[in-house]
């Protein structure tokens, strides 16, 4: 009997897993309106490059990467009464697609 391969996010990067370099899509309203214009926007791991963002997308989403520009959000002081605490940075990448290429990230078809 015949397995069947299922298709899972888990495709190696050079020598990192893809599911750790793409952390989620940022669905927000701005980034929502953003795909109009093919890009679209990931919060992705603070240690990752460039390259390893474009490379991740390309593989899990089997589109053509034109640019990707990070944008790195710093971590904010938080206060809940007497107690004080910070909320956790992470970076964004805002990804450029090539002209028909699309990626669906609600499922629609």
């Amino acid at each position: 009997m015949e397995e069947k391969k299922t298709i899972t996010k888990l495709e190696k990067v050079g020598n990192i897993i893809a599911s750790k370099i793409l952390i989620e899509p940022w669905i927000t309203e701005a980034s929502t309106a953003m795909g109009e214009m093919n890009k679209y926007v990931f919060k992705v791991s603070q240690k990752s490059s460039k390259r390893q963002i474009k490379d991740s997308i390309e593989k899990v989403y089997g589109v053509k990467v034109i640019s990707v520009n990070t944008i790195s959000i710093p971590r904010k002081a938080r206060h809940q009464g007497k107690t004080t605490g910070w909320k956790s940075g992470f970076r964004k990448a805002i990804i450029t697609l090539k002209a028909g290429d699309s990626i669906d990230l609600f499922g629609n078809k």
